[in-house]
């Protein structure tokens, strides 16, 4: 008998993303990869956590912890944008790794907003 965990798919998509980042990472020039890399990692990282929590946070929570996802996810997508405006990374690599992150942040803003749909507000709460 197997106790396999299926991840969410969209926890997946940002693994896979991942992959993708820490393949660039041996490219990206020494002089920038401790302090920008660095921080694209850490961001990276982050966002990863957050989604996981996300995934298994209770319900009352979880609309907020998608909030924070979100917002990581923004932040990794400016200071990507900054190693390729410094050419850390090709434009390839950018708009790959962009790619990526962009189905990321679909799959995110659609499970925040289908959580807001199935809660009732808090006004509408008082009624039942």
């Amino acid at each position: 008998m197997s106790n396999s965990i299926t991840s969410p798919a969209v926890l997946v998509k940002a693994k896979e993303a991942y992959g993708s980042w820490f393949k660039m990472l041996n490219d990206f020039p020494k002089v920038y990869r401790y302090n920008l890399g660095g921080k694209i990692e850490t961001s990276f990282l982050s966002l990863l956590e957050n989604i996981f929590v996300s995934a298994y946070a209770v319900k009352d929570r979880k609309s907020a912890q998608l909030s924070l996802a979100i917002l990581k996810l923004d932040n990794l997508k400016f200071f990507l944008q900054l190693a390729w405006e410094n050419k850390c990374i090709t434009t390839i690599s950018y708009s790959f790794l962009s790619e990526q992150l962009d189905e990321v942040g679909r799959m995110l803003g659609g499970w925040k907003k289908g959580l807001e749909n199935k809660t009732p507000l808090p006004e509408q709460r008082r009624n039942f």
